[in-house]
């Protein structure tokens, strides 16, 4: 604990405040964010006329993260709050239902998105697509929308119209970068899309929580994870381990994916195995303290992502 309280002291010289923020900026639309994504394009289309505040302190797992009294305060000071929905952040809603909403603007980026559901351990590209999130409880919902690139436009589009509501002075600005970073973002979409088509293989087995859905299905890919639920508490038994180790051997890959910021001892246990060489996938939702300073974006992920598929998938 004493170690992250010096970090934050470290990153509240910074306009963009990562985990644990305490402050305001005068003349700056002050935006709370849960998840790096949310935090990122925030910056993508606020720039500076923005203050946005991570809650994640860096290298912080999203799952195993408890709100403080301090991060309350962050969020009912904001003026526009933003978070991925229940699925994801349980207790966001928690701290809401408590909040004096009046001034502030809180945003459901999941909202409107089309959430996908099935067999936890196993997602093919021709399962069900899913539905749009209406507020009912889904218990069988995976919440990593991000990880689809027709899901950031979506979410982009709408922090632009939450930011230009609370700001409609700069709302054209909003709009502008809003457009331009839905570009960039449609840019690496393509880049996935041919890259994966030409590849050898098209199954993706993780050893960490089942994160990657949304990516797979948008490439048409298989993917098997070893977990057999969404939901964070889901621990895998070794029968479970041994059908991932299975996976491996019938499709005759040549790499599993461990999971940033997860422990690798599932994808180092399939690959001990089967052989198979260990490989990173960033699910994104949080980065490392390096990544932070480095001042690395969720692009910059997507392509490290997409260089670790190609490796191994067998792209030319």
């Amino acid at each position: 604990m004493t170690g992250l309280v010096c970090v934050l002291s470290i990153l509240l010289t910074f306009s963009c405040r990562p985990g644990g923020d305490t402050g305001t900026v005068p003349g700056k639309l002050e935006v709370v964010t849960t998840l790096f994504p949310l935090y990122d394009f925030v910056r993508q289309v606020g720039g500076d006329r923005v203050h946005v505040t991570l809650l994640l302190p860096p290298g912080v797992e999203p799952h195993a993260f408890e709100p403080r009294p301090g991060d309350i305060t962050r969020i009912q000071q904001a003026a526009v709050f933003i978070y991925t929905g229940k699925f994801m952040e349980p207790w966001a809603e928690r701290i809401l239902a408590g909040l004096d909403r009046k001034n502030l603007l809180i945003v459901d980026a999941s909202r409107g998105i089309a959430l996908r559901r099935g067999d936890a351990g196993h997602e093919d590209h021709d399962g069900d697509a899913g539905r749009a999130h209406d507020g009912h409880d889904d218990a069988g919902a995976d919440p990593h929308v991000w990880l689809d690139f027709g899901n950031d436009v979506l979410i982009v589009d709408s922090l632009a119209a939450a930011l230009a509501g609370r700001d409609p002075g700069n709302g054209d600005f909003y709009r502008r970068n809003a457009a331009a970073f839905r570009e960039k973002i449609l840019a690496l979409d393509r880049k996935y899309r041919e890259t994966l088509t030409s590849c050898r293989k098209k199954v993706i087995a993780h050893g960490g929580h089942f994160a990657f859905g949304y990516m797979a299905h948008r490439y048409g890919l298989e993917y098997h994870t070893a977990y057999p639920g969404f939901t964070a508490d889901a621990e895998p038994s070794p029968r479970d381990l041994m059908r991932l180790a299975e996976t491996v051997r019938r499709h005759g890959l040549t790499a599993v994916y461990q999971e940033e910021l997860v422990s690798p001892k599932i994808a180092e246990a399939v690959s001990r195995e089967t052989g198979a060489a260990v490989l990173t996938l960033h699910p994104a939702a949080n980065i490392s303290r390096e990544d932070m300073e480095k001042g690395v974006t969720f692009l910059d992920l997507m392509e490290r992502n997409l260089e670790n598929l190609k490796r191994g998938l067998a792209c030319p």
